[in-house]
């Protein structure tokens, strides 16, 4: 169990990343690719990771080096491995070089935590010396490793996230902290002023005053993640739901079906809602609710929205694509001051 005590302030500024972190991505994936969970989640995903690890070259190599970082079944990774994003839009190349940027006494005494908890990796003392090989290997891995087996999945897992981000964030501008914390039962209680989260092992978190991002992950499974140094900006991984939005990718046929008015009026109204139901959308177009729920599955399917059952009713979300294909125009007027 992991408790993360609150103050008022704390209660503030609980925040949540509006999209995926490449590096956590990165991290959550290798743990995957290596413990077997969730195979209907990531059957797919790591049967075709595994074809191109037994083609060997550069995906081999790459996954052997950061599975020495990342361990199976282990208590602990390196925390310089996901640093915090100074932006959200930064991409994996930036990550990236914040790794690579790690003061070298971090580097090292991380390194040193590693080896006792899992053995030490090949590259070890290298990385812990500070060598600018040892470093530029691990850079490479990371870029290749997100190239190979992170990226070919990366739309999706930008949907997905939103989609989570969309149904959270609804809660949050409806009923607040307590709504929100609501949304991550079971894998996660409120019992003010303490967050008990569901958690390998048993440990305190004090955020004495600094918020906590909450950051979703695609790859992360069944229970929330966070980093093992305390003294580090607080973040909580957690598990979106991957159900909601289809695996395949959208067909140009399935784009064709959207050409009609009801449905161009449903989507921009589910743009500029941010979450709403289908009465509540259907009532906004002036439609059945049958009908209405008809044509927002033609759009789900077309990967334009994503469902989310909370409670009795669905919500509807627009995906990142949903927005591109709007232009981002009905995202846009929602931002704009009445």
């Amino acid at each position: 169990m992991l408790r993360i005590h609150c103050t008022a302030r704390d209660l503030e500024t609980i925040r949540i990343a509006h999209g995926p972190d490449p590096l956590w991505e990165i991290v959550c994936s290798l743990c995957r690719l290596q413990d077997r969970d969730g195979r209907i989640a990531f059957g797919g995903w790591r049967r075709e990771a595994t074809r191109l690890i037994r083609r060997g070259g550069e995906a081999r190599d790459a996954v052997r080096a950061l599975c020495d970082l990342v361990p199976p079944r282990s208590p602990y990774f390196p925390d310089f491995l996901t640093p915090p994003p100074v932006r959200q839009a930064d991409g994996v190349r930036a990550g990236i070089d914040r790794v690579l940027s790690t003061p070298r006494s971090r580097v090292r005494t991380e390194i040193g935590l590693l080896t006792v908890h899992a053995g030490a990796p090949a590259a070890a003392d290298a990385l812990a010396r500070g060598e600018c090989a040892a470093l530029r290997r691990l850079g490479s891995s990371l870029l290749t490793y997100h190239e190979l087996f992170v990226g070919p999945l990366w739309q999706r897992i930008e949907t997905v996230v939103a989609a989570d981000v969309a149904w959270r964030g609804g809660a949050l501008a409806t009923g607040g902290v307590r709504a929100l914390l609501e949304t991550f039962r079971p894998m996660i209680s409120w019992q003010a002023p303490v967050m008990e989260v569901d958690y390998p092992v048993d440990r305190d978190l004090l955020l004495e005053g600094r918020g906590l991002l909450l950051m979703p992950s695609y790859f992360c499974w069944r229970r929330p993640v966070s980093l093992f140094d305390d003294s580090l900006l607080p973040v909580l991984v957690y598990p979106v739901d991957k159900t909601v939005v289809p695996d395949a990718p959208v067909a140009p046929g399935r784009l064709a079906r959207l050409l009609g008015p009801t449905r161009a009026a449903l989507l921009y109204e589910t743009a500029t809602r941010g979450s709403a139901s289908t009465t509540a959308l259907a009532g906004t177009v002036a439609v059945s609710v049958p009908s209405a729920s008809q044509q927002l599955g033609v759009l789900r399917e077309a990967g334009l929205v994503s469902s989310h059952r909370d409670g009795k009713y669905v919500l509807h979300s627009i995906t990142p694509l949903g927005l591109r294909l709007l232009g981002n125009r009905a995202g846009a007027a929602a931002e704009e001051p009445s």
